[in-house]
């Protein structure tokens, strides 16, 4: 699904990083659709019009969230993943939760790594974050290895963390922050 040239929000060799737009919704619920076997269990991003324009909305328009298409840019701009940074906390804290999936026909290129490192910069320069989070549930080894792969640290684990696909799931919390960077 080409898309127009468009301007990005950060760039790599590979992606472009750009923001949720309303426009976005078919091509998104197609590939989460596309890629329900890759994202399940972890993961139950939207895959119908109405829940991507609520998802995109939140992402928009709420200031405590940060939502970021990743882009291939040899597959004239297809979406390849998407990188969310949730509960940004201004202040001494500085700091968000990162959430993010690949889409199956993009998955082991380290397409989503690219973009990965573009969020991380883009969080520590334009948007002034000290530290960034990602809450992984422990036999997910694909993220995983992701978080490692970007420079995030293994700092604990947290029982009963988050509420996925109706239970609470155990989670381990890997994070950076904007000196392991320099």
């Amino acid at each position: 699904m080409p898309h127009p040239p468009s301007r990005y929000l950060a760039e790599g060799p590979r992606v472009g990083l750009r923001r949720f737009r309303p426009e976005d919704g078919a091509e998104f619920t197609a590939r989460v659709r596309e890629s329900r076997e890759l994202h399940r269990p972890w993961l139950f991003p939207p895959d119908d019009a109405a829940a991507y324009a609520a998802y995109a909305g939140r992402l928009i328009d709420d200031p405590s969230k940060e939502g970021y298409l990743v882009c291939a840019k040899d597959d004239g701009g297809a979406l390849a993943g998407f990188i969310n940074i949730n509960n940004i906390v201004g202040g001494a804290f500085r700091s968000g939760a990162l959430g993010y999936g690949a889409f199956a026909h993009a998955a082991g290129r380290g397409l989503l790594r690219e973009g990965l490192d573009l969020v991380v910069g883009h969080a520590f320069g334009r948007l002034r974050l000290h530290r960034l989070e990602i809450n992984v549930q422990p036999a997910n080894a694909a993220s995983i290895a992701l978080a490692r792969a970007c420079g995030f640290r293994l700092e604990g684990f947290s029982p009963d963390l988050l509420l996925v696909d109706g239970a609470w799931r155990d989670h381990q919390r890997w994070a950076i922050t904007a000196e392991m960077r320099a």
